[in-house]
């Protein structure tokens, strides 16, 4: 703000004089503001694949089986986490959503951004500032009296109020202020994706979590298989039934699957751990129960949003569009800095020896006036400076369009993901069922005397190891069915809060 005092005589054909040349400047700030008008980027019509997919079907009997319908068109839940039906899922996102420090982190800085706003809005009102100051004073006898009383010992009261108030007349101020309002914008959609991305990570760990104990817990059977398969082929070395080599291979058979036991413990530790940080403590202090696969609901009807609609859902998106519009008023503030910059000013006040007479008509003063600035040389700084703000805007555009295509792509990842997981499943089911009836028939052939109890822990182990591998299947088709949820945006716009 520029503050230019300029006397004006007292007779009233100035006074109108100057009245109305402070209308007539502040009628200008109706004006148009200078720099590119935003528009949001018009909806994409293109589909997320090309070609449609078909609703994964699986045939397996199991909690995670059966068939998942695609609405087109239809809504996300914003708790779409409950239609797991699990209350100790609910419980743990609860827990985060209340003590992660990351989105007390965003939530805070969100009201930054909010302050940050109300606060560049006072660029739009006058300025109002008083100052009042007291001393006591003595002049030098050698020069006159500064006071109009013959007397070098005096005491000095002055008080003054001033008003400021600089006209937008281009615009300026108002790009500034748009684009601070976008930097909140961009700010409360980076909030929604880091709640979305917790939610995400939340249901995610819940459920490798409960995967890997059951995989942990079937490795611990195969390794006791593995273990008895070896003591059988102990015996059976003794009694000159079996080569030695066969029981050197039985040993690194074991020696395998004991192997294969502590990368799940490390994995179940960290998944355990990765909890105890979505949730806001230490592994120290997690006592949460864990989800149980097997009282998991499949959720049967997914919601597929509209291309058109997607990105208004998708954060990431927003916050794109939000940088685009920041970017796009920073052209504006960026040309309006070469033009001329317009203030009116006006200061009243008084000056006297005591504060009684301070206010008194024969020692006040007053001024009015208004002051321009006009940018005549700055070494190209504030060309150079509006072509950086154009090429800022340009890279916001393609971050933008970057952004939809890399949602696109997740949406179209996340439904073919969805359709294999369901063959997946149908496929280590099967194996499992196949598994499982080979057992019941080797159990019958060592109760008829036509095998020995070596072709039954075989069995036995193959059938452990299918079902290591449907706990497997299970658990990612529980995730990718989350992961639909979250590439269609986590239903933010339908939560209460």
């Amino acid at each position: 703000m520029v503050h230019s005092r300029i006397e004006i005589g007292t007779d009233a054909a100035r006074r109108r004089r100057g009245a109305a040349f402070m209308v007539s400047f502040a009628a200008l700030v109706s004006g148009c503001a200078v720099g590119p008008n935003f528009h949001r980027p018009a909806a994409p019509t293109s589909a997320y694949t090309a070609q449609p997919v078909a609703a994964p079907t699986s045939t397996f009997r199991g909690p995670a089986g059966g068939a998942q319908q695609l609405a087109q068109g239809a809504d996300v839940t914003g708790d779409w986490w409950t239609l797991y039906g699990s209350p100790e899922l609910d419980a743990i996102m609860q827990r985060a959503l209340k003590s992660n420090s990351d989105l007390a982190a965003a939530k805070a800085a969100l009201k930054v951004a909010h302050q940050t706003y109300l606060a560049q809005l006072g660029v739009f009102l006058p300025t109002v500032d008083l100052a009042a100051n007291s001393s006591r004073n003595k002049g030098s006898e050698f020069l006159s009296p500064p006071l109009n009383a013959n007397t070098f010992q005096y005491g000095l009261q002055t008080a003054e109020v001033d008003v400021g108030y600089t006209l937008d007349v281009f615009g300026g101020l108002r790009r500034q202020t748009e684009g601070v309002k976008a930097q909140e914008d961009q700010q409360r959609f980076e909030t929604e994706a880091v709640y979305l991305t917790l939610t995400s990570n939340v249901v995610s760990a819940a459920l490798q979590e409960a995967s890997l104990r059951q995989q942990l817990a079937a490795q611990q059977r195969i390794i006791a298989i593995e273990t008895d398969i070896l003591h059988v082929m102990s015996h059976q070395r003794e009694a000159g039934q079996i080569a030695g080599r066969d029981l050197l291979a039985q040993d690194a058979a074991l020696a395998q699957a004991q192997q294969a036991l502590p990368p799940l413990r490390k994995q179940l530790d960290q998944e355990q751990d990765l909890l105890a940080f979505l949730t806001g403590t230490t592994d120290g202090d997690y006592a949460q129960p864990g989800v149980d696969l097997a009282a998991l609901k499949l959720p049967a009807d997914l919601p597929v949003s509209l291309p058109s609609k997607l990105v208004e859902q998708r954060p990431d998106i927003r916050q794109a569009e939000a940088n685009l519009h920041a970017a796009s008023a920073g052209v504006g503030v960026a040309i309006a800095a070469r033009l001329p910059q317009i203030s009116l000013n006006a200061s009243v006040g008084g000056a006297s020896s005591n504060w009684a007479s301070l206010l008194s008509s024969s020692n006040l003063a007053w001024s009015y006036g208004a002051g321009l600035a006009q940018p005549i040389f700055e070494g190209g700084a504030l060309y150079h400076r509006q072509k950086a703000a154009e090429a800022a805007l340009d890279q916001a555009k393609e971050q933008y369009r970057s952004a939809v295509l890399a949602a696109f792509q997740n949406v179209a990842d996340t439904l073919k993901a969805l359709r294999a997981d369901a063959d997946a499943l149908d496929a280590a089911a099967y194996a499992q069922s196949t598994a499982d009836k080979n057992l019941d028939i080797v159990r019958r052939q060592l109760a008829a005397g036509q095998v020995t109890g070596l072709d039954v822990l075989n069995a036995e182990q193959a059938a452990r190891q299918a079902e290591q591998a449907l706990v497997q299947a299970e658990a990612a088709r529980y995730t990718d069915t989350a992961a639909l949820f979250v590439a269609l945006g986590g239903g933010w716009w339908n939560r209460t809060q």
